[in-house]
């Protein structure tokens, strides 16, 4: 079966990864609260509205301008990205400073660029935000991949941020085929021969290897899980949780949030590539308990 490729269709596939990355965002980020760790040791969730952060907030942005483009509009990402930016929803001050310049004028690709001392920034923003861009693109993941770089560098020029929103994007374009997902081994086969040689798919080949480990804590210890927030010690980690748990959207969160690190940022990837999958969709009841998107957000 072939993905559906009219814009109707590309949006609900890509509504469905956001509110999975919602979830993903707004439930990991309650276990930075210290009194919610003994909840993360007991799989138990807790009380109240989980609140999104940034990696929600951008990728609605992505979302927006797929819905009113069809394509990544560099220079439209970059003002979206700017105009619904809140610094109380945990950005770092990289992009702040960025988004700032921007809404103050200043040319995101001077300003991105020069991040760094001229490197660009190696972080794992690009790619937290992209996996509705890949489900978008379902039926093209070789366009996902490619529009997903043109989406990373309104913010992040490195190639390592690069190719981790490649990899996202891809992984969440695969997942979301509607023949069905592929198997853990075929996902991560397909990511790394859509990406281009770098520390992420040096990462990626190394989590390939690792998926009949069963403890996701001696995982996050190879590869990573986002302590350090650089692409590539969160994304091989994220796809490798992903990867394990197409089907089951509440095993893939707790497998990833119980090792730590940049849990919002990791259980975002994550709940935005299963969620694009057949039996991925986040439970009605965690769904009621996230924060709803914000109002400017598409709909389908």
């Amino acid at each position: 079966m072939t993905a559906d490729s009219s814009p109707d269709g590309r949006l609900h596939r890509a509504l469905s990864s956001l509110r999975g990355l919602s979830v993903g965002d707004a439930l990991g980020s309650q276990f930075f609260v210290p009194a919610n760790y003994p909840l993360l040791k007991r799989r138990a969730l807790p009380d109240g509205t989980w609140q999104w952060t940034d990696d929600t907030e951008m990728a609605c942005s992505v979302v927006s301008v797929l819905a009113a483009h069809e394509r990544v509009d560099q220079d439209e990402l970059a003002r979206m990205f700017a105009e619904h930016h809140d610094d109380g929803r945990g950005y770092g001050p990289a992009v702040t400073k960025v988004l700032r310049q921007v809404r103050e004028g200043g040319d995101w690709r001077s300003l991105a660029s020069a991040l760094f001392n001229g490197r660009g920034s190696w972080g794992n923003g690009a790619a937290m935000r992209i996996a509705p861009l890949g489900a978008y693109y379902a039926d093209d993941p070789e366009q996902a991949t490619h529009q997903a770089e043109i989406s990373a560098y309104p913010t992040h020029q490195h190639r390592e941020a690069v190719v981790g929103a490649m990899a996202v994007a891809a992984a969440t374009a695969l997942v979301a085929d509607p023949s069905g997902p592929p198997t853990p081994r075929e996902l991560l086969d397909g990511v790394i021969a859509l990406v281009p040689r770098s520390a992420v798919g040096a990462g990626l080949r190394r989590a390939k290897d690792m998926l009949d480990y069963g403890d996701p804590s001696t995982v996050a210890a190879v590869l990573g899980c986002g302590r350090r927030t650089t692409a590539h010690d969160t994304v091989p980690f994220a796809l490798w949780s992903a990867a394990r748990g197409l089907g089951d959207f509440e095993r893939a969160f707790w497998d990833t949030a119980q090792v730590g690190g940049d849990m919002d940022t990791t259980c975002a990837i994550v709940g935005g590539v299963v969620a694009s999958g057949k039996d991925g969709a986040p439970s009605a009841e965690w769904l009621g308990r996230t924060e709803p998107l914000p109002a400017w957000a598409p709909t389908a």
